[in-house]
């Protein structure tokens, strides 16, 4: 479970930024929302990021899986490889190095890692463990200019490991590769890590259509949630073909595809529909290309179904970036109802999510430390705040019996574009 993430320095971000999961001590409905760790410790199961066009919501997420690429694909690189160094240019300190730190549960531990990097190397990384919320720390191995230094007592598995690392890789990443116990266990959490865009959900297509076609994990559900939401399809199956490839390419690149993708299958998607008789009785039905006769919500619901099953089976965390372009807002909510309902999420999943969809601003859909805003200074600085964390003119905090809605759109939340009538 994801306890906190915090970034700095990263695209529009600039100051340290956090987003947490944790819940306060507040006793907003719905209950179901949160999920008890241990009995100091209750972690929120969704939370929603509101903001004005070109504010930094998607940059919150960016940083997260920016954080995430790094962990996974450190040990690939050679040394003098740059790594992926996006800074905040708007200011004369845009060389210094982009912050991340993520805070979360493991084997009912809780870790707190983070680093920062340039375009050239790990500038410092550091490794910290607790028994619980608010408990003592303790050091598993700091990073920084002068060298690494590991605390033998805690992380054994890095001692002697420390002149091995090359500049421009993580230490955890190479102790992992080493096979050390906490530091595999560590990647492996990062790995259920997941964020996608919700505009751009084709990049999870081959893995949602895995699932259908292989029945997996995840496959039942997934059907049962096309027929609760009423796609407009009687069912969904898939068949295997061989990969087409277009006969208007040039002969150089066909013969090139050709020779490449020989052997290789393509799963293609087929949509059933009833055919009708002229009184409306069905009597017969017909199979359809689902990519040729769909539509691009239908497409995006289908492409975003293998992740969400997928997290929700195995208690992962996901992020969608813009999750209400081309759904209805009915459907982001059951989505998110899936999250919260201890029935479906028996795992304690958690989905992290942007938007514009004022519907979900609703105290009966979210509890007040589940909404955050992003918002820019004079500076064009993103600045990540909580609704909890608001002061209202008249000194006090948002209530939990508010408007939401109203509110946010009334401009009294902040973080909503400033119109200019000429």
């Amino acid at each position: 479970m994801l306890l906190e993430f915090s970034c700095a320095n990263f695209k529009s971000i600039h100051k340290k930024c956090t987003l947490s999961m944790v819940a306060q001590k507040i006793t907003d409905e719905p209950k179901n929302n949160i999920a008890n760790v241990n009995d100091k410790l209750n972690i929120l199961k969704t939370a929603a990021i509101y903001g004005a066009n070109s504010s930094g919501k998607s940059n919150v997420l960016n940083a997260f899986s920016s954080m995430v690429w790094h962990i996974m694909n450190s040990v690939r690189l050679n040394e003098g490889d740059e790594l992926f160094y996006n800074p905040f240019r708007l200011s004369t300190t845009q060389n210094e190095p982009t912050f991340y730190e993520a805070k979360f549960v493991l084997n009912n531990q809780i870790y707190r890692y983070g680093f920062e990097h340039n375009d050239t190397e790990i500038v410092s990384e550091w490794l910290f463990t607790s028994p619980n919320i608010n408990k003592k720390e303790y050091v598993l191995f700091l990073r920084n200019e002068d060298g690494i230094g590991v605390n033998e007592n805690t992380f054994l598995e890095g001692v002697e490991k420390e002149e091995s690392t090359v500049n421009n890789r993580l230490f955890l990443s190479l102790c992992a590769q080493l096979n050390g116990d906490i530091s595999k266990q560590i990647i492996e959490k990062f790995r259920t890590f997941n964020v996608i865009s919700g505009i751009n959900s084709d990049k999870y297509d081959s893995f949602s259509r895995l699932m259908l076609h292989k029945h997996l994990d995840g496959y039942e559900d997934a059907i049962k949630f096309y027929k609760n939401i009423d796609l407009g399809f009687k069912s969904i199956g898939t068949i295997e073909k061989e990969v087409d490839i277009p006969e208007n390419l040039p002969y150089y690149i066909k013969k090139g595809l050709t020779s490449k993708l020989k052997g290789r299958k393509s799963i293609e998607l087929q949509s059933e529909h009833n055919v009708y008789d002229k009184k409306g009785n069905i009597v017969d039905t017909i199979l359809f290309n689902f990519d040729e006769a769909e539509s691009d919500g239908t497409k995006k619901i289908i492409q975003l179904s293998g992740p969400i099953f997928d997290s929700l089976n195995e208690g992962f965390v996901l992020c969608i970036d813009e999750i209400d372009a081309k759904m209805h807002p009915l459907i982001s909510q059951f989505i998110i109802n899936l999250f919260n309902d201890p029935e479906k999420n028996t795992k304690n999943a958690q989905l992290i999510f942007t938007t514009h969809d004022t519907h979900l601003l609703s105290s009966k859909m979210l509890r007040r430390d589940q909404i955050w805003f992003t918002e820019k200074d004079t500076t064009e600085q993103t600045d990540l705040y909580n609704m909890m964390d608001i002061e209202l003119p008249d000194g006090s905090k948002p209530r939990s019996d508010a408007n939401y809605k109203r509110n946010y759109i009334a401009g009294r939340y902040g973080a909503i574009p400033y119109i200019i009538n000429e």
